[in-house]
């Protein structure tokens, strides 16, 4: 039954997929995220959604709670009608779209031929970060969660691993250990750190503790590596920012739940420039 769920998924998917190529970018990034809007109360809860989002924003008001809501709808559906075109963000006629503040710190480390951790957040469209990395020549690793819908997680994998990361690194045990051959071949990682783990420690996110990874912290443990945290924003339509951070260095005395700690105030702080962009509909205080 869960697959037959999943492959009518797949179904819907691709036949969304298909009209968005033919409507172009721009028009099924809008029509995309103006459908989210009127269909994705339906399948998360909105008490969930305004519940997180007073952790983030303790003081706000019931249009600015509704605003967010609908503008974070929004970004869920323009980032689903945006992957039908990640590849012109990296090879064709979006490329233009991408601004990036700090590109001189990613110049130095592919010339010093550092080995980094990046770190982000589920911001806009969050694929486009690791793309841009890896196209400016650094040699890049990225981990990621595996779909639960298998049919729809063969296509992504496709997609991420053509167009956005070619290393793309399953979270898990198994996924470690491949981490890790990377970095003893100066393989720098990117992941986002903000989503729920089994496996991480409880953290200080907001105020409250959240189960959060501790990847970050133990290659920096590991290997002696400076984190460098990295933003990006939708500034209107299909224009994006892109920021990267000076890289942290950590001492030793830092252990893995302070630096995992200090890496969740960073988040906080990405989270707060723009809340509309994050996603909140995931019950990460559970």
């Amino acid at each position: 039954m869960k697959n037959f769920k999943y492959f009518i998924q797949f179904s819907l998917t691709i036949f969304c997929f298909l009209i968005f190529k033919f409507l172009g970018p721009n028009l099924s990034s809008k029509l995309s995220g103006k459908i989210f809007e009127l269909i994705g109360p339906f399948f998360r809860s909105r008490q969930i959604i305004h519940s997180n989002i007073k952790r983030g924003v303790p003081d706000i008001s019931s249009e600015n709670l509704k605003n967010i809501t609908r503008l974070m709808w929004n970004n869920y559906g323009r980032l689903f009608a945006e992957y039908m075109f990640i590849k012109d963000f990296r090879y064709g006629k979006l490329e233009n779209k991408i601004k990036v503040e700090g590109q001189e710190i990613l110049d130095e480390i592919k010339r010093s031929k550092k080995k980094v951790i990046f770190i982000s957040g589920h911001f806009s469209n969050f694929e486009l970060m690791a793309m841009y990395l890896e196209k400016t020549g650094i040699k890049l690793s990225a981990i990621y969660r595996p779909l639960n819908n298998i049919f729809l997680n063969e296509i992504m994998e496709g997609i991420r691993k053509k167009f956005i990361c070619k290393h793309q690194i399953k979270k898990g045990i198994g996924g470690l250990k491949k981490l890790i051959s990377l970095k003893k071949n100066n393989y720098s990682t990117a992941l986002m750190i903000d989503q729920r783990v089994s496996e991480g420690v409880l953290c200080n996110l907001f105020n409250q503790g959240a189960l959060t990874t501790t990847i970050p912290a133990q290659l920096v443990r590991k290997f002696n590596i400076p984190v460098v945290p990295v933003y990006i924003e939708r500034i209107k339509d299909l224009n994006f920012k892109i920021s990267i951070n000076n890289p942290i260095n950590f001492s030793k005395e830092d252990s893995v739940e302070n630096i995992t700690l200090k890496l969740n105030q960073i988040l906080e702080k990405m989270i707060l420039k723009k809340p509309e962009q994050w996603i909140w509909s995931h019950n990460r205080w559970k």
